[in-house]
This record gives C-alpha cells, sequence and structure tokens, in this order.
C-alpha cells in the first residue's frame, strides 16, 4: 500500500508537500533550488530582517513555509541567562561525567527538557511561528548523549520519576539502563507536550499544524550513542511523521563485517532508511527520506559525490516513499568552499560537474513515482529492532558489557544484505499493528544488544510464529543487561532474561538450548551466540546463513533463497541499481541495457548499455518505458520546468534554478528541431550548447541557470 502518497495530499493548503530543504537564511538567487517547501529554520531576527521577513521572502517566490528548529539545542540564550524568567538554568544543560559541559556551540548547552523549558519554547518558539502563519513544525533531534546524566537538572528529573534519589550511571548497567531509560521518556514527553500546545493553539486560529520529528535513524543513535524516542513517537496523535536525516555523516560510520572494520556507506544507508520506514509504514505516518551532498566534516568534492551517489541510491530504493528533503543547508553547499582533492587543502566553491549533477538528481526527485515494485531478490525477510538499543549504550564497556560498531545488529543484517538480500527492518514497538506482519516470512532477533519495555510485543510475535512465522533467535542471553530491574522481574514475573517470557508463550524451554522448535504451524530457530559472532570474525555467518536459508526454502516454502551481488529496482521510467562488494557470491559487474540517460553524468548521456562495478552505483532514465513517445517533455534536467505548453510542431517551457549554476536537460521530441531560442526573463538569447540524438529522440541543451526563470522554446 501506497501510504506516502496520501500523507503528502493531505495538507491544509491543498499543495503539494514532497520535496523540501532547510535553511535559516532568507530567499537567494543562489539557493533558490526550486523544491516544493521550504522550512525557515529558527525564530531569530537577523540584522535588518525579522524571523517572519525572512519567511516572508520565501513565500513571495512561490514557496510553501514550514519552520523547523531543534528541541535539544538551539539560540535559547535568553532561557538559561535568565532574560526570559529572571532565573538562569545552566544547571539543566547536559553534563558527561567529569563534569563537562554537552554542547552545541557557546551558550548552547543540549538540555535537558523540564517542564519550566517547555514552557519557555512554547511561548518564545512555537506561538510566534503560528502566529506567523506557518501551519508546520518541524522539531529536530530530540538528542540525550548517553556520556550525559549527571547535571543537577536530570538528577531533578530522575527524583521525580523513579521515587528515589539519582544513581551514577557508569557504576552498574542497571544504572546505565535506567539512566538511558529516562533521557529516553524525557524527550517523549517533550515532544508530546510542545506538539499537542501547537495542535491546540492553531486550531485556535483556524489552523491545521501538522507536526514532525527530523530524527537521525534509531540505527545511527544506537551506534552514535544518543538515546532518542524513535519508534515511540509514530503512536502519538500530535506526531503527523518525521524526517529521515540519514546522510553521508551518519552512513559512513564503521561496522563490521568478515572480520574487517570499515565504512560502508551504502549498505549502512540503506538500513537506515529501512529503520525509518519500518517506524512509518504501519502506523501510516509521513515520512521524508533526507540525504545532503556534502557532510558536517571536511573532505573533499570527490569524496562528497561518491558518499552521496551511495546514500541517494539507497533511499529512492525504497518505492513506497517519494517525500524527501532533497538537502540541508544550500547556503554552505553552494556558498561554501571545500577541498579539491583528498592530497590537499586547496579549497573551492562547488565545481559545476557536481552542482549540475546534484540538480538533475534532485529534480529527479520532484517527479520519481511512487511504486509497488520490489527491490530485486528474496523478499520477506527482516530483523527486529527496538528503542532500547540506545539504552544499552555507554561511553565504556559496562561490567564487561561491549557491543563494537553495534556489531550485534549488523551481525544480523550484513551477512544478508551483502549477500543480495533485501532485508527490512521490523520495530518491536510497531508488533501491534497488523501491517508490520504483512509478508514477514523470516524474523531474526536477539536480545543480546536491546530489552523488551513490555510484555505486550511477545503476545505478538508468538501469535505470528503460531500462524506460521518463522523466527530465528541468536543471543547467549548472558549480558549484564539482562538482570535490569524490568517487567519479566518484577511482580508476577520471575524470569531471569526476556527471552525466557517469550520461550514460555511458545511453550518451547525458557532455557531452551540451540536447536529448531515447533510452535503452532511455525518454527522457532535458537542459535546460542550472540549475533556480534558472526561478523567480528572472517566467515564468522556461515552458520546464520546455513539456517536462514533453510528457514527460508524448507520452512516457509518461499522458494530458492536468491544470493546475489546487486539490488535492483525500476520505478516508472527510473532504474536504480546498486552493486555490493565484499560480495561472497560474485564479483562480476551489473550491466544494464536499454536506451538509458545516465543521471549520475552531469551531461546526461544517453547509452544502450550501463556498466555498474561492485562498489558503485547507478540512478538511470529508461527512455524505452515513456509511455507517449509523442508527447514532447523534459526527461532531466538540472533546473525545475515550468509553463510546459505543446502544439503539434511546438514546445514551450521555463526552466529555473539556482543562479551561478549550469543546467543540463534531456529533451523528448518527436522530431529533430528546426529552431530553438533560449532567452532570458527579459527576453535577451543566451548562449546554449545543443545536440540531437537520431537514435533516442532527444535534445540536450546545455546552458547557465536563472532563478528567475530561462525561456525555452522550441519548433519542428
Amino acid at each position: 500500500m501506497l501510504y506516502a502518497n496520501a500523507a503528502a495530499q493531505s495538507t491544509s493548503s491543498g499543495k503539494r508537500e514532497h520535496t523540501t530543504f532547510q535553511t535559516a537564511a532568507q530567499w537567494k538567487p543562489t539557493t533558490d533550488i526550486r523544491s516544493d517547501v521550504v522550512m525557515c529554520y529558527g525564530t531569530s531576527d537577523h540584522p535588518g530582517m525579522s524571523f517572519e521577513q525572512r519567511v516572508q521572502s520565501w513565500r513571495d517566490h512561490g514557496y510553501t513555509t514550514h519552520f523547523m528548529t531543534g528541541i535539544a539545542w538551539g539560540e535559547y540564550q535568553d532561557y538559561f541567562n535568565g532574560s526570559w524568567d529572571g532565573h538562569k538554568h545552566l544547571d539543566e544543560g547536559q553534563v558527561a561525567l567529569h563534569n563537562d559541559s554537552v554542547g552545541h556551540g557557546y551558550m548552547i548547552p543540549y538540555i535537558v527538557p523540564s517542564l519550566n523549558y517547555l514552557k519557555y519554547f512554547k511561548e518564545k518558539q512555537i506561538k510566534r511561528v503560528i502566529d506567523a502563519g506557518i501551519d508546520a513544525i518541524f522539531l529536530e533531534e530530540p538528542e540525550f548523549w548517553a556520556r550525559s546524566g549527571y547535571s543537577d537538572g536530570f538528577k531533578r528529573e530522575w527524583r521525580d520519576y523513579y521515587g528515589f534519589d539519582w544513581r551514577p550511571q557508569h557504576l552498574s548497567a542497571e544504572n546505565t539502563y535506567l539512566s538511558n531509560k529516562l533521557k529516553y521518556y524525557l524527550y517523549y514527553r517533550a515532544l508530546n507536550d510542545v506538539f499537542t500546545y501547537a495542535k491546540e493553539y492553531g486550531k485556535q486560529k483556524g489552523m491545521n499544524v501538522r507536526c514532525y520529528v527530523p530524527t537521525h535513524s534509531l540505527l545511527n543513535y544506537s551506534q552514535w550513542q544518543i538515546v532518542s524516542p524513535e519508534a515511540s513517537l509514530a503512536s502519538l496523535k500530535c506526531v503527523d511523521g518525521y524526517i529521515a536525516q540519514v546522510w553521508t555523516g551518519t552512513s559512513r560510520t564503521p561496522n563490521y563485517f568478515n572480520g574487517k572494520e570499515k565504512e560502508r556507506v551504502f549498505e549502512t544507508a540503506f538500513l537506515e532508511y529501512g529503520c525509518m520506514e519500518s517506524m512509518t509504514r504501519p502506523t501510516h505516518r509521513k515520512v521524508f527520506f533526507l540525504t545532503d551532498p556534502i557532510e558536517d566534516q571536511t573532505r573533499d568534492w570527490q569524496d562528497f559525490k561518491r558518499n552521496y551517489q551511495a546514500t541517494f541510491t539507497a533511499k529512492i530504493l525504497y518505492p513506497e516513499n517519494n517525500n524527501y528533503e532533497v538537502m540541508p543547508w544550500p547556503d554552505r553547499i553552494y556558498e561554501g568552499t571545500y577541498r579539491t582533492g583528498s592530497d590537499n587543502n586547496k579549497e573551492e566553491h562547488i565545481p559545476r560537474f557536481y552542482s549540475t549533477q546534484m540538480q538533475v538528481m534532485i529534480n529527479a526527485l520532484n517527479n520519481i513515482p511512487l511504486s509497488s515494485n520490489q527491490v530485486s531478490g528474496s523478499q520477506g525477510i527482516s530483523i527486529m529492532m527496538a528503542n532500547s538499543l540506545m539504552f544499552q549504550r555507554a561511553p565504556q564497556p559496562i561490567d564487561n558489557y561491549d557491543d563494537p560498531q553495534l556489531a550485534d545488529f549488523y551481525g544480523e543484517a550484513l551477512p544478508l544484505l551483502k549477500r543480495g538480500i533485501p532485508v527490512s527492518i521490523t520495530h518491536l514497538e510497531n508488533t501491534i499493528y497488523p501491517d508490520t506482519w504483512h509478508n514477514l516470512k523470516v524474523l531474526l532477533m536477539s536480545y543480546s544488544n536491546m530489552k523488551p519495555l513490555d510484555s505486550c510485543a511477545h503476545q505478538h510475535i508468538a501469535a505470528w510464529v503460531k500462524q506460521g512465522g518463522i523466527l530465528i533467535y541468536s543471543s547467549r542471553d548472558t549480558d549484564p543487561f539482562q538482570t535490569v530491574q524490568e517487567w519479566w522481574n518484577q511482580g508476577k514475573n520471575h524470569f531471569q532474561r526476556p527471552s525466557q517470557h517469550l520461550f514460555s508463550l511458545m511453550k518451547i524451554p525458557q532455557n531452551a538450548p540451540e536447536g529448531r522448535y515447533k510452535y503452532g504451524k511455525g518454527i522457532v530457530y535458537v542459535i546460542r551466540k550472540d549475533p556480534k559472532e558472526f561478523v567480528l570474525s572472517a566467515n564468522g555467518d556461515k552458520n546464520l546463513i546455513d539456517i536462514v536459508q533453510k528457514a527460508y526454502e524448507h520452512d516457509t516454502k518461499g522458494g530458492k533463497l536468491e544470493f546475489k551481488n546487486s539490488l535492483y529496482l525500476d520505478r516508472g521510467p527510473y532504474s536504480i541499481i546498486s552493486v555490493l562488494d565484499e560480495n561472497m557470491v560474485s564479483n562480476a559487474p551489473f550491466i544494464k541495457k536499454g536506451m538509458l540517460i545516465d543521471l549520475f553524468d552531469p551531461e546526461l548521456p544517453v547509452l544502450k548499455e550501463k556498466t555498474i562495478k561492485p562498489g558503485e552505483q547507478a540512478f538511470l532514465y529508461n527512455i524505452n518505458q515513456v509511455k507517449n513517445k509523442q508527447q514532447p517533455q523534459v526527461l532531466a534536467s538540472a533546473s525545475r520546468i515550468y509553463e510546459e505548453q505543446s502544439t503539434k510542431n511546438s514546445y514551450t517551457f521555463i526552466a529555473k534554478s539556482p543562479i551561478n549554476t549550469t543546467n543540463v536537460m534531456r529533451i523528448l521530441l518527436p522530431e529533430k528541431p528546426i529552431n530553438l531560442t533560449v532567452t532570458n526573463s527579459r527576453g535577451v538569447a543566451l548562449d546554449c550548447n545543443a545536440s540531437w540524438s537520431q537514435e533516442s529522440k532527444t535534445e540536450f541543451l546545455k546552458f547557465e541557470n536563472n532563478p528567475e526563470g530561462i525561456h525555452v522554446a522550441i519548433q519542428w
């Protein structure tokens, strides 16, 4: 079911809201990237320009305006220095073990979100935004660092929540778990409180205010040791959706596979987007997939380009979503300077080859269709995740427990993904929703790195197995978090570890040794290894793969489990391909044939064949898939197209994109042009390069962009 499209249309204005970006600046011709929406960041007044005027500058150029700011950090100095209520609140900043402040800049601490802070936030931020006529609010990055938890403000919240005095988290696994669980709750409470106020205040003004949470994936927050409410927010009535903040900076975080620790940008990004898709699909929330043409860390332009292609490919391999944040912070992309190569310190503004390619890609996002097609490969295999992945994270090993680079998750996911199996993610918190179980055949699960926050999920897992599901449970169940104070060892429950409760529901031994167990129509496989053991050593995953293959082919009768070295998807005329390296099956390239426009090449060549090598990706426009080839149309462009008009022998349109960038486009025409003019908004003819491809019936054009609009007129 294509929920994303339905969610995208449910706006109070009725305007299209598929593509967006965020900026703290006013409209400028250098950053007019022509998405549907702009998210104006922060309520700060700039010299000579108020927040309201900044918003209006974008509206004057045709943009729908939304609002974004940080909930855990931001320009809120008036709260901390006492200007707002006459009391300083610096003790509400996050503090680490040695009294180190955890901050995002000078006088910008990460915040322990007290009720008093939330009162300030509603009065000083949210009210002003709604008064400015903005009906969509994005509160980003509700982040509580795992290393923090030592401030006076946090100690007060601990006492209020648990009813006993604060305990230093570094002293035990239980203290760590309790500390991180409280951090999780505090931002759950914060967003619920602020968003509820926003909707109620908006309603008083006759507005339908929508509320979204831009957040890193659960996978990234767990690996970076940050605590956030994540999946639980999807069940709140006041939360309309998310932005999946996935980009090179998150996806290049190293992980383990086959005994090697290294960056695996495409694979990590694919799993990160999968986390966000799993959070929102069963709850029917809208999610924007973000990727960034650069990243926070200083790199060179070629590095940015290579990894942008990897993350971009990963996000468009989810065909049931067509909502995207096409970039954050265009000001730093178009106006910043970065290294020209990895071996020098020379810096320059974005090269034309990259800005052109980037604009081709983001304009394709304005057009890419939803699709019921599936990524190539065996479907129905999923990895279980839970918010409590974040609870077992600490800056140093606790009670000899360690999960290097989140290897207990990647130990289940990468052995399958690296063999070309498009594994999905299942969220433990979403097991209550029927759509969670749709088409799911084999579920891999471990309590080595996470714990269930209540018993309800076990009821749903057991019911699914009873009806024919196959559960593969991998864990030694010996980590120190097994014995924290939680529901499975409290009240009437006397289980030593949470898996015992799950196993008891499925009528198998509570301390089941390794083996295969039948329950109802389904099967439970127990592997008495922690999943990290599958990837921390070379060839450590053989037993896991053998069991998954047996479960898929024999137990589910799902057909042959397909091992390969690529992922492939068609979405309308777009073909998306990633060829996996480190593959146990093949090192052969993927060869795609057709009449193809290469959208990763800034010259938009038309190819009859494209070869993609291991470790590479491709984004292609298949001209053969165009339904009406007699209809003149722009197939690909480094600009957005407006005011198209066509007759039997003519085609005109206006192209808009940022100034100081070069446009390229491929235009499908019935015949070779006999006359072609390119003029600016004042009617002055512009220089352009043009060439005709008879075989593809496309005209290639290249000229300088302008946000005021370039008029193109073609006759044949």
